[in-house]
């Protein structure tokens, strides 16, 4: 059994409008969920292996207490994974070695959400409801892919077990 973690980054900020999109910081707010985040991510199993992020300045402040949390998981930070569509972030996963058991992407809406949704072809029905209505900032989707390689991951193939929102985690 292979995981799949997505994580859409924290609440970024919208104070200086003439920042371009790529360089917007997390609010306070979103700083404090990437920690709690963090925290969640170090307690699960299995844990994220291989770490891959966007390069926007929100998603790498979003996993730095993580990156920090996971000592020794190798970090990507790609700029192709800024703001891609959820089948090019399907293409990139399609990539990553077989050794690698646990994966986290951090990136963004409508990408993140529309590859949890594509790949979540079965869980609890609560939880793909819930994963159906919204994908908030913060919001973590923990899939199962019950197979043998990350280049066979295909749309309904895998189970969501988890989806939380960092006011879940205290």
């Amino acid at each position: 059994m292979r995981h799949l973690y997505l994580l859409r980054h924290a609440k970024s900020s919208w104070d200086d409008p003439r920042r371009p999109d790529h360089e917007r910081p997390l609010a306070p707010r979103g700083i404090r969920d990437a920690e709690r985040l963090a925290r969640h991510l170090a307690a699960v199993t299995p844990r994220p292996d291989l770490l891959f992020c966007s390069s926007a300045l929100r998603a790498r402040q979003t996993l730095e207490p993580i990156a920090q949390s996971l000592r020794g998981a190798p970090v990507k930070i790609e700029d192709a994974l800024y703001l891609a569509a959820w089948t090019d972030l399907l293409d990139r996963i399609h990539l990553v070695p077989g050794r690698d058991r646990a994966v986290l992407l951090v990136g963004h809406n409508p990408g993140m959400e529309e590859l949890a949704r594509q790949l979540a072809g079965a869980g609890p029905a609560a939880l793909r409801q819930r994963l159906a209505e919204k994908f908030p900032t913060g919001a973590l989707a923990t899939l199962a892919v019950p197979f043998g390689s990350w280049r066979s991951l295909r749309p309904g193939a895998a189970e969501l077990a988890e989806l939380v929102v960092p006011r879940q985690l205290g």
